[in-house]
């Protein structure tokens, strides 16, 4: 993700290079700094990533202030060469200026130590280098930044073979000995394992379908049937949802690529998942806005003359502090959150734009979310419909309580989070 930067960078990447290897010889080693346990911690943000507490559990899960050593990847980013205000430290925005900003703001929160770890497309070579291997092994902990994924795959793994780089095979192996991995945006993304999503919107993907590549229109849904580093097994990964309304894609992938769950991340909130690969694996949500989960293990599509539909789809948001356990498929609230008993009797509001559209001049609030939990919180209906902006076909989203719906809530009139919500989406006759 683009932004402003406070140091000036003006030194090659080789340069930047000497002086990692420089700081890996006298770094001291990471089992000295911070204790291990099997299964690390993955701490994916869906973007946007402001919230303090989330730096703050990134840096305590690598070892806590004083101790932890942050690798910081933005190999997502372009390389110096190609960002035209890299001589420029107010607006630079690439791999080594990136870097050089995450690294001083895990300083900032306390952090013993944060380096670049330099590799970006324009230095490859650099991710199977011995000295980089070197400086990775002395982390404990390591972030990856936003930008686009698929560069990730480019500079990390190796070609149509898909095998690891030394480098990212060390931080795999850092992970499984317990070591802490985070990222946002396409930091969060490239932990995916097969059928990573690599762009799309949700209205074209619905009408259209998926394919696999990356492609220069990004509203075409396109994934990697290879996936990306495979960090996170429990299911398919999206980001920005809140903010882009991606639901829709992330439903669509899902459904086409025969994937039976989605973790949809909001903006500034992330899924932190305890005991990574284990049977002790965990998840708790982290951050300002939520998570969706979209299950889809009874789900069933259809592609009629009039377009493609999906019914018996299972929805819940999860919200700060909510756990869900992987293996049950279940959730489970906060402290502080108590089940909603429904008392108000307003109609859900209407919505003519489900996703947010980007073409709707009139900036439309996005709403799924909303729709959902107004929902969960009235009387006065068992269904609530909402439909795309765009039209030729438009598609109307329908939520409906099931018997097994539940919803929670700090105030006691509105829903916080929910699970288990029923959603189909259907084409409407022209």
């Amino acid at each position: 993700m683009s932004r402003n930067r406070t140091l000036r960078v003006t030194t090659l990447v080789a340069a930047a290079c000497l002086l990692a290897v420089t700081a890996v010889t006298a770094a001291p080693a990471a089992s000295a700094t911070a204790p291990r346990h099997a299964g690390g911690t993955l701490i994916l943000v869906g973007g946007g990533l402001k919230d303090a507490r989330i730096y703050q559990e990134i840096v305590t899960k690598a070892g806590g202030p004083g101790r932890a050593r942050i690798g910081i990847l933005t190999a997502a980013s372009v390389p110096p060469s190609q960002d035209p205000d890299a001589a420029d430290p107010a607006t630079c925005s690439n791999s080594a200026c990136n870097g050089a900003y995450y690294a001083d703001l895990f300083k900032q929160y306390g952090a013993a130590d944060a380096q670049w770890v330099p590799i970006d497309i324009e230095h490859v070579a650099a991710a199977d280098s011995d000295a980089v291997v070197a400086q990775v092994k002395s982390m404990t902990g390591f972030f990856f930044g936003g930008g686009d994924q698929y560069r990730y795959v480019t500079s990390l793994l190796h070609g149509a073979a898909h095998t690891d780089s030394k480098v990212l095979a060390a931080i795999r192996a850092e992970l499984a000995a317990g070591a802490v991995v985070a990222g946002s945006s396409a930091g969060a993304q490239i932990a995916a394992g097969p059928d990573m999503v690599t762009g799309g919107d949700s209205y074209q993907a619905l009408r259209d379908g998926s394919a696999p590549g990356w492609f220069d229109d990004a509203s075409k849904l396109g994934y990697l049937p290879d996936g990306g580093f495979g960090f996170f097994g429990a299911g398919l990964i999206d980001t920005h949802t809140g903010t882009n309304g991606r639901e829709g894609r992330a439903l669509r992938l899902a459904a086409d690529t025969g994937h039976d769950r989605v973790f949809a991340l909001d903006e500034d909130t992330a899924v932190e998942v305890e005991h990574t690969g284990t049977r002790q694996e965990t998840l708790r949500v982290l951050g300002t806005h939520g998570v969706s989960v979209l299950d889809l293990r009874r789900a069933r599509t259809h592609a009629g003359p009039g377009g493609w539909s999906v019914e018996n789809v299972r929805y819940s948001y999860l919200t700060d502090g909510d756990r869900y356990d992987p293996r049950t498929w279940q959730a489970r609230p906060a402290d502080g959150k108590s089940p909603l008993r429904p008392t108000g009797t307003a109609p859900v509001p209407a919505n003519t734009d489900v996703f947010s559209s980007v073409d709707n001049p009139d900036g439309v609030p996005y709403s799924f979310s909303g729709t959902a939990r107004a929902l969960a919180a009235t009387t006065a209906q068992r269904s609530a419909t909402a439909t795309t902006y765009e039209s030729a076909p438009a598609f109307r989203v329908t939520f409906t309580k099931a018997g097994d719906t539940r919803a929670w809530t700090t105030d006691g009139r509105t829903a916080a989070s929910l699970s288990q919500l029923d959603i189909a989406v259907a084409p409407l006759a022209p």
